[in-house]
């Protein structure tokens, strides 16, 4: 359990998502700035048809500019395949902790076609030492993810990351109810266990 404000944190929206201002990522950024807490909460650019390169290089440019060394990291859906190689570069992440909501797997990535080269193709023995070597990476996910057949519980276990498995929550998106996320909240600011919204 971490006992101290984070002093930065960096939320990173996925695939398609223009930051609608229901959405719990939103509200967490409004929520946090209004605690006194450090955030940035980019748009990434074309997120309806995004370059993985553009993504990548902008996403390590807003960890690299994040102050203090509390940081902290929420991605939702596709930017999960953004932090997880950038996790498995060498040096890793300068970041406290990392929580990744509901990822997406790597055959919904093949199977649509603006997101496919977002596949590291890097082997999860790669992925696993990585996510075990920084040792502060969460998943909260659901069992009906559409994104995640089956969910991704199973998989982020096998990675050596924390888990935080929801029932019946769908993609933990604006469309399956998930506004304002007080537990959230709370994991970002002292960590904790993760409760459906």
């Amino acid at each position: 359990m971490v006992n101290a404000e984070p002093s930065s944190v960096l939320i990173l929206h996925g695939w398609q998502n223009h930051r609608p201002s229901g959405h719990w990522q939103h509200l967490l950024a409004d929520e946090l700035r209004d605690a006194g807490v450090d955030v940035r909460y980019p748009q990434l650019p074309d997120p309806d048809d995004p370059d993985p390169a553009v993504w990548h290089s902008r996403i390590s440019t807003e960890i690299g500019a994040l102050p203090g060394n509390r940081r902290v990291v929420v991605a939702h859906s596709l930017t999960a395949w953004s932090v997880l190689p950038l996790l498995a570069q060498p040096g890793g992440l300068a970041v406290e902790r990392i929580l990744l909501a509901a990822p997406v797997t790597r055959d919904v990535l093949a199977a649509n076609p603006p997101i496919a080269a977002f596949d590291p193709k890097l082997a999860d023995m790669t992925l696993r030492a990585a996510v075990v070597g920084h040792g502060g990476v969460s998943v909260v996910c659901s069992d009906d993810d559409p994104y995640f057949p089956g969910g991704a519980a199973r998989w982020a276990s096998e990675l050596g990351a924390a888990v935080h498995p929801l029932t019946g929550q769908g993609h933990l998106a604006l469309s399956d109810g998930y506004g304002r996320w007080p537990s959230i909240h709370h994991w970002v600011r002292r960590d904790g266990p993760i409760e459906p919204r």
